[in-house]
């Protein structure tokens, strides 16, 4: 017991004696300023600002760059005015590409702005001359791949060898299923295409595949001419589009539908008969199908 006392007295007169000399020296603590960072390429480029040291009419806000968005949009060679229009709608410029042919009829592409980190929407559409478009097309993914864009979409309005979806007879290409993987290779995430042939040839790529219709389009020009139901006929090219023709007539209030009796004689060359319907009295025709079917019925 004495000797815990004796322990406790001690210690007790060293704090007395420390503080009594802490009063009498006032200690400092002196800090070392640490030397700026050095750089081996100089010192670093890019300012600090400070909203404190800024006038009040002035923030950091205004110095981001006003319609910075990661979103691009390119247009091939095929249809450069759908294109601009598209941007247009969207509130964007078109993106800088540079697009030109050599003698030899070979495609060079250079995109004249970075892309990288950006989502692209290359828009071109794969109709005549459906091989130098596609092969267009194809470049262009190729290009916007390489200078690291984040993601790829493919705008096909008119997909190409789209009808060359099965094989008809012994011994042939599917040649839609050949485009797509084609389209796949070069790079492309995604790929938005307006009106296919068939419901199949969406499977036939790996890639997500957004399949848009014009058909509200079309309603609501229809709508603004104010056209009769009586002057109109929905005129489905042959059999297998009768289903959406009737679909088609049922929302321009029951209008009437014509069948066409389409028998080939072979590629390009058939021989049409309309089934249903004298059209030639009639102020207005909607064809369903692709282009060259006008041909026939002119």
């Amino acid at each position: 017991m004495a000797s815990i006392l004796q322990s406790a007295f001690t210690y007790s007169t060293s704090l007395s004696f420390i503080c009594n000399c802490s009063k009498r020296n006032s200690f400092r603590v002196r800090c070392n300023v640490i030397e700026p960072l050095k750089y081996d390429n100089g010192p670093p480029c890019i300012s600090i600002l400070n909203n404190n040291l800024l006038d009040s009419k002035f923030h950091l806000g205004n110095t981001m760059i006003k319609n910075d968005t990661r979103l691009r949009i390119f247009s091939g060679t095929a249809n450069p005015a759908l294109s601009q229009e598209i941007s247009c709608y969207m509130g964007l410029d078109l993106g800088k590409i540079k697009i030109k042919r050599f003698a030899d009829g070979e495609i060079y592409v250079q995109l004249q702005e970075s892309v990288r980190g950006c989502d692209v929407f290359l828009v071109q559409p794969t109709c005549p001359p459906a091989n130098e478009n596609i092969m267009e097309l194809l470049v262009m993914i190729d290009a916007c791949r390489r200078a690291s864009a984040k993601n790829i979409t493919a705008v096909i309005p008119y997909f190409g060898y789209a009808r060359a979806d099965r094989k008809t007879q012994g011994r042939e290409s599917i040649a839609a299923k050949l485009v797509a993987n084609l389209i796949t290779e070069a790079g492309a995430n995604r790929v938005l295409a307006c009106d296919l042939h068939s419901g199949q040839s969406m499977g036939y790529f790996d890639i997500p595949v957004d399949h848009v219709y014009g058909q509200p389009v079309i309603l609501d020009y229809l709508a603004s001419k104010a056209i009769s139901s009586d002057d109109l006929v929905v005129v489905s090219p042959d059999v297998g589009g009768v289903a959406r023709a009737r679909a088609f007539a049922k929302k321009l209030s029951d209008a009437p539908l014509a069948i066409v009796d389409k028998r080939r004689q072979g590629h390009n060359v058939a021989e049409v008969r309309f089934t249903y319907k004298l059209v030639s009295l009639c102020s207005m025709i909607v064809i369903f199908e692709v282009s060259f079917i006008l041909h026939i019925l002119i």
